[in-house]
């Protein structure tokens, strides 16, 4: 029977995403038996973050001062904004290193069985972009759940103005996988975003 502490940090830690109870009893394990200065310092870390981080008043993004370094980056194409979902999908588009502009966070996903209605989300503050700056394409990057391929239909259909590019972003194969451990709607809409090769 652990002591009633490392239940309650196993129970905390569990909360983490990614993180099971077996994970989180071993970190907790972990913790209280490392020397004590380490654990402080990680404590400090994390409070610090917390502290330190806030949305970009511009795009949404996680930063330590707003804007953000990529809303303040001249080299960035300011006519090209990139809609995701939550802040941390910034990341992953980042990491794939072909985009070039700029972004937009929503904040999550139309969901009425959620209670998540369009004015629940930062659409109002895209619409007011579109008048400060020179956007002449937003690219759609949410998933293709019910939720996102809604949310991207709404989004269509309320941005749409004269000399505004609407695209979604082609869902298909993943890299280095053949066609047998695809299933129909990855098929479907790997061949609906083909694009020409000469």
């Amino acid at each position: 029977m652990l002591p009633e502490s490392i239940v309650a940090l196993t129970s905390a830690l569990s909360k983490l995403p990614g993180i099971g109870p077996r994970s989180a009893e071993r970190i907790a394990l972990h913790l209280v038996q490392t020397d004590s200065t380490i654990v402080k310092q990680l404590a400090d870390t994390i409070l610090l973050a917390r502290e330190k981080i806030q949305f970009c008043t511009i795009c949404g993004a996680l930063t330590e001062k707003s804007p953000c370094p990529i809303c303040e980056d001249a080299r960035r194409d300011g006519s090209l904004i990139c809609v995701v979902e939550r802040a941390v999908d910034i990341l992953s588009v980042e990491k794939s290193g072909t985009f070039r502009g700029r972004f937009h966070v929503l904040g999550g996903k139309i969901s009425p069985l959620d209670g998540v209605e369009p004015d629940d989300l930062r659409i109002a503050e895209l619409e007011k972009r579109l008048t400060h700056e020179p956007i002449k394409e937003i690219v759609i990057a949410l998933g293709t759940d019910v939720e996102g391929d809604a949310t991207s239909f709404y989004l269509a259909k309320r941005l749409a103005r004269s000399g505004l590019k609407i695209s979604r972003i082609a869902y298909g194969l993943p890299a280095g996988s053949g066609l047998e451990f695809a299933d129909e709607l990855t098929l479907s809409r790997a061949l609906e975003g083909r694009r020409e090769m000469f």
